[in-house]
């Protein structure tokens, strides 16, 4: 038994891709097909698979069904995290999508997922991403103000979310966790944040996330230890479309 994690399959077999020069790119050829090939390599029906969202490009449900085939068909249980692309997906959706896909998909919001004596918790997540002022020599001098406040909005919101999971998790009794995000904990600018903060409140085990593709964005966020806590990037480029394993 193992557990694994990978995000950002942007699936788009009823959908169109929004990202067209993201197809053309050579990590992106065929990265469904590598993944199923990888994923029946490495999981078996005893295994869990985390899912850091954007998992589908769909609009709708009815857009996202074939992508939802798709990942039921993988090996093992799936555990799908609130990505920025998941148009089908609202947090007061999180219920119906938990009632509909019983015994097949756990959808993580305002909730949490047990794995063993390890309760898995997450939200969406978010920070500020700009836009930066650069000078002549690629250094940021500045930043949008205005879109800054607006992120630290939303920041406060995913706070709240990811407070409710660790809660729920830890009125069941659970002391240990593993938390997820879809976007990175921090920003360029940060060596911590709100969600760093929290895991260590918790005393979170590790911190996965994903969301930065390409290699000028891998190295965005925290990876590897701090403060006793493990924090990796699972992108699917990133990763090569292997998903890695947390913990067996």
């Amino acid at each position: 038994m193992g557990l694994y994690a990978i995000g950002d399959l942007h699936l788009h077999f009823g959908s169109v891709c929004k990202a067209r020069a993201q197809l053309k790119d050579r990590a992106w050829k065929n990265h469904e097909e590598k993944f199923r090939k990888n994923c029946e390599k490495l999981l078996t029906a005893e295994d869990t698979l985390i899912l850091a969202g954007d998992h589908s490009w769909g609009r709708n449900m009815e857009e996202c069904t074939p992508d939802f085939a798709y990942i039921e068909a993988l090996p093992g249980r799936k555990i799908l995290a609130r990505g920025n692309h998941d148009m089908f997906w609202d947090a007061a959706r999180t219920e119906k999508l938990n009632a509909q896909f019983a015994g097949r998909l756990f959808f993580l919001q305002n909730n949490y997922a047990a794995y063993g004596d390890v309760a898995v918790v997450g939200t969406k997540g978010f920070t500020f991403e700009g836009p930066f002022y650069l000078n002549g020599r690629g250094q940021i001098v500045g930043w949008d103000e205005k879109e800054e406040e607006h992120a630290k909005k939303l920041v406060e919101r995913e706070l709240d979310r990811l407070r409710l999971s660790f809660e729920a998790a830890r009125a069941d009794g659970y002391r240990r966790f593993v938390m997820i995000l879809h976007y990175p904990p921090t920003n360029i600018l940060e060596t911590e944040s709100g969600f760093t903060r929290m895991a260590k409140e918790y005393g979170a085990e590790q911190v996965v996330y994903g969301h930065c593709h390409g290699s000028t964005r891998f190295f965005d966020s925290l990876q590897g230890e701090k403060d006793g806590i493990c924090y990796s990037l699972v992108s699917g480029d990133y990763l090569g479309w292997k998903p890695v394993k947390l913990m067996d």
